[in-house]
């Protein structure tokens, strides 16, 4: 107790009364009652309030928080002192507080005068993770309170709140650091605060620390003090404006490389003192991209600093604190000798996603999680336009398709969901964040930025971040910024909008329509799906009819019209003819509609370089045509255009819309293609093909694919290299084919893959025995690009897997350790990994923070998916222990074990499992996505398997 309350005493001497946009002055302490006062009696009282979001009533403008982590015992005690702004009258304090022990509770005045000589009652909602703090005086609206709060918890044992990390260091020694991750619902768990986005305010944070440590916030150190006891104390600046959320401290004693932006910002990139080398490229990715933001927005990044920290114990893949990233390992740190020209596209790609964050998110703030798209579609889409910009070797643009396909793979679901979509409990908050807030709004805005053009867009977003900076926004927010709308009063105060007047003047139109952006874009996020357009000539015409696209209905199905009841969207259509290198547009507003493209138009292409997120089809003779085009000149269409031909053949297919035999046609001409894209998308189809087939085990069809593969691709595959060298776009084919090769048992690239694993084992023999500092950073290293496929291979010997797991221990590089993981993974033998997963679930060798990723490599894996599955359901607990329910880690687990399934006996087991923990699934939308994927492949397999084989025996003939 002596311990809190010193914590106090020193809160309230750091701080007197200030303004919430004021540094805070050093004043003394408040008088305090000399004598202990008896509690008031709680005996009469019940918590005032019974909903999930917290009364407005009282706003929070600024916390004074002071924490004191204690590594040792692993265990901290804090005080926090909120300046709060009372609203109406009210006896009544209520804001959020999870597994807290909160030990004394005093209201202030304004001058810092207790408001009762008695103990205030603080009364506790754990389901609604809230608490209540009573006053018998009465808090008059209009006026600021102080509310001090003492409090002390354990550092969590999981990846949520104020917890605790640990990392071994080459000489095998066990450090522990402090971290936090508070979105969306954990601020709470760190410290009683008004955990709601729309809670805006500013934060004074202190931190005590040993002096071998380092602490770290969202502001830098405006001053350090020595404290008798030895102890250092950081004293952070005051924060700008911002949520809960986005408040971050780490006491850890990392090591760090900085340098300065353009505009002063200074850039620093944290991480364990062994892996400071594989921090430089972070670096220069940060400077070179916040500078890129400052330039694009047109608004400064508005703090003085930007730190980006690297994890060892990070569950997502990285998080966008105001001024202090933090991400796992794999994220950020870059190893030249290790790392893939994918691994170096990724940690590119993230710090991309979490600066633009800065702006999107942090700057300006969606006012309720039901609209995180604002948040993570911006931050997804940004991504692109960024790396694109400043890193163009890196050939980003050719994963953006990618993006749009994962995102109509689950929106093809009945299970999916509108892009905005009502959250309420933190269950639902967390599974928010999920492909639909990511993918497909990034997609969404992709298409609107072609509507209305790169300046239009660019502009309005301007406005978006100027008129809503330190503020909360809604979707129609964007809309209106992007459509130029906003008062006389805005324009003549703000300067960053246009007048009504000049408004209609810059309206933008769409083939000649005027924009009515909100009724359009309603269509596209507040309604579940994505539509499918199908086309077919009638003479000089093109006729077009929109529908919902849906992989496990048919059109014959008689719940089909009821699942099309109600939908419509507004498309903007694009297509190019045989005529004309033109593109032309057309605002799809109706069920049916047609446009004029001539009697002399051979072929059609909808949907340009798929700009627009919809599905394609082509009635009557239209898939012939383009079959026919790909054959002849397949360069007639962009790269673009030709993989997305491919994704809308086959998602046909599954939906029982087009023949199998009709989509494996149209990547017959794939031996011409000599672009990455195209080739992989076709490529992967049939690898997806052939991993299904195997795991059934049937053993016609695997044979038949695999002989096929091998000899369609042959040319393309023997003119791999096993090295680093190439383009981007060249290294990732050779890293993606290769180890398809091997998987299909092809000989030469199984004889390579071995030789090429054992010489590495023998030149850096000490792998093999005992731990040491060699061990850890090999002297020769395999290029990196196939260092996974040439794992995997030496990994299905004893020997070999033996020396993989104990590379594996002591490897810095978590990169290079996922990669080995993945092929340990790999092994055909279920006693490893049985093993693995058990290494899993203790948590020392594997770290937890990966076993969601190992349950799902072992699903993969022919010998492994009941395995994998089996372990889910008997361990459950313990995962969503781990985890916590509706978190990412818990649906990875849940799609990636069950989409292996393609019979009904095992849709029935999982059915069975669901309802057996009926209380936890009824709060999760996941479990009936992983329905749907079953009954998906179910389908498919009744749909296409004979037409598969057919086809097969007809090639191989």
């Amino acid at each position: 107790m002596f311990w809190v309350r010193f914590l106090v005493l020193a809160l309230l001497s750091q701080a007197g009364v200030t303004q919430t946009s004021s540094s805070p002055t050093h004043a003394s302490a408040p008088p305090n009652p000399t004598e202990e006062q008896p509690p008031l009696n709680t005996g009469s009282l019940s918590f005032p309030w019974s909903h999930l979001r917290l009364p407005e009533n009282i706003v929070p403008l600024h916390y004074h928080l002071l924490l004191h982590p204690n590594l040792t015992i692993l265990s901290y005690i804090g005080t926090v002192r909120l300046e709060l702004q009372v609203q109406n009258n009210t006896n009544w304090v209520v804001l959020h507080s999870k597994g807290l022990r909160i030990t004394t509770a005093t209201v202030l005045d304004q001058n810092l005068a207790h408001l009762s000589d008695q103990v205030l009652p603080v009364l506790h909602n754990p389901t609604h993770e809230q608490v209540a703090i009573f006053s018998p005086r009465v808090l008059t609206g209009g006026q600021k309170y102080f509310l001090l709060l003492e409090f002390g918890a354990e550092l969590g044992e999981g990846f949520y709140g104020f917890y605790r990390s640990t990392y071994r260091t080459s000489t095998g020694e066990t450090r522990t650091l402090a971290s936090t991750h508070f979105e969306p619902t954990s601020a709470r768990m760190a410290f009683p605060c008004f955990d709601e986005p729309s809670f805006k305010a500013n934060y004074s944070i202190s931190i005590r620390r040993s002096p071998a440590h380092t602490a770290l916030s969202n502001m830098p150190v405006d001053q350090t003090v020595v404290l008798d006891d030895g102890l250092m104390e950081d004293r952070f600046a005051v924060s700008v404006r911002m949520s809960s959320y986005l408040v971050a401290f780490i006491v850890c004693d990392f090591r760090s490389v900085s340098a300065t932006t353009a505009s002063g910002v200074k850039v620093s990139v944290y991480a364990a003192p062994e892996k400071w080398e594989q921090t430089h490229y972070a670096l220069k990715a940060a400077v070179k991209l916040l500078e890129f933001y400052e330039k694009y927005f047109n608004i400064n990044y508005p703090l003085p600093k930007q730190d980006l920290v690297a994890i060892p114990g990070f569950q997502s893949g990285a998080m966008e604190n105001w001024g202090l990233i933090t991400f796992r390992e794999t994220s950020l740190l870059y190893d030249p000798t290790t790392s893939s020209a994918s691994d170096r596209l990724w940690v590119t790609k993230v710090i991309a996603h979490e600066l633009a964050h800065q702006w999107f998110g942090n700057l300006v703030t969606m006012k309720w999680w039901n609209d995180i798209w604002l948040n993570e579609g911006f931050a997804t889409y940004m991504e692109y336009i960024s790396v694109d910009t400043t890193y163009p070797k890196l050939r980003v643009e050719d994963y953006l398709l990618d993006t749009c396909f994962v995102a109509i793979g689950r929106d093809s679901l009945n299970s999916s969901r509108p892009i905005s979509s009502v959250a309420e409990s933190p269950t639902q908050i967390k599974e928010m964040f999920d492909t639909v807030s990511y993918n497909k709004g990034a997609c969404v805005l992709h298409m609107l930025r072609h509507y209305l053009t790169d300046q239009v867009f660019q502009i309005g977003i301007m406005r978006y971040l100027r008129r809503y900076s330190y503020s909360n926004a809604r979707n129609q927010d964007l809309w209106d910024s992007l459509a130029n709308t906003c008062s006389e009063e805005e324009f003549t105060s703000g300067g960053h909008c246009y007048s009504n007047s000049q408004s209609a003047k810059n309206a933008y139109l769409y083939a000649g329509e005027h924009l009515d952006l909100t009724t359009m874009m309603n269509t596209w996020t507040l309604q579940t799906g994505v539509p499918l357009v199908t086309v077919a000539r009638q003479g000089s015409r093109l006729v077009l009819k929109q529908e919902r696209f849906l992989r496990t209905t048919h059109p014959s199905d008689p719940a089909w019209p009821s699942l099309q009841q109600g939908y419509l969207w507004h498309i903007p259509l694009t297509y190019r003819t045989d005529t004309s290198t033109s593109i032309h547009r057309h605002l799809m507003t109706t069920l049916t509609d047609s446009v004029e493209v001539g009697e002399e138009v051979g072929w059609v292409k909808v949907n340009v370089d798929m700009a627009g997120y919809y599905l394609v089809h082509y009635d009557g003779p239209g898939w012939d045509d383009l079959i026919q085009l790909l054959k002849d000149n397949h360069t007639a269409l962009s790269f673009m255009d030709r993989t997305h031909l491919i994704h809308n053949a086959f998602q046909l297919t599954t939906a029982g819309r087009l023949s199998l035999d009709k989509a494996l046609d149209l990547i017959g001409y794939l031996r011409s293609e000599s672009h990455t894209v195209p080739l992989l998308q076709g490529l992967a189809y049939l690898e997806a093909f052939y991993r299904m087939v195997e795991r059934m085990d049937i053993p016609d069809v695997t044979q038949n694919l695999s002989t096929y593969i091998l000899w369609y691709f042959r040319g393309v595959i023997d003119r791999q290299t096993w090295s680093d060298k190439g383009s981007v776009s060249e290294r990732r084919l050779r890293s993606e084919l290769l180890s398809l090769a091997c998987h299909l048992g092809d000989l030469p690239c199984l004889e390579q893959a071995q030789r090429s694993f054992t010489h590495w084992l023998d030149s850096n023999s000490t792998l093999r025995g005992t731990p040491c500092p060699v061990c850890a950073s090999p002297s020769t290293s395999l290029p990196a690009d196939v260092t996974e496929t040439v794992y995997s291979v030496g990994a299905q010997e004893d020997s070999g897997w033996a020396s993989l797991l104990h590379i594996y221990t002591l490897s810095l590089s978590e990169t290079h350790k996922h990669k080995i993981l993945s092929a340990l993974a790999s092994s055909r033998d279920t006693n490893k990994l049985h093993r693995l997963l058990e290494l899993g679930l203790e948590g020392e060798v594997i770290r937890t923070q990966d076993l969601d990723s190992l349950i799902v490599m072992v699903a993969r894996n022919p010998r492994g998916h009941h395995l994998a599955w089996s372990y889910v359901q008997k361990y459950w607990s313990t995962l969503v222990d781990k985890f916590q329910l509706g978190s990412f880690s818990i649906r990875n687990i849940i799609i990636g074990t069950t989409g292996q399934f393609f019979s009904t006996e095992e849709l029935t087991e999982v059915r069975v499992f669901f309802e057996s923990i009926h209380e936890q699934a009824s709060q999760l939308r996941v479990t009936q996505v992983a329905m749907d994927n079953i009954q998906k492949n179910i389908l498919w397999l009744q749909r296409n398997l004979g037409t598969l084989r057919s086809w097969l025996d007809q090639q191989i003939d």
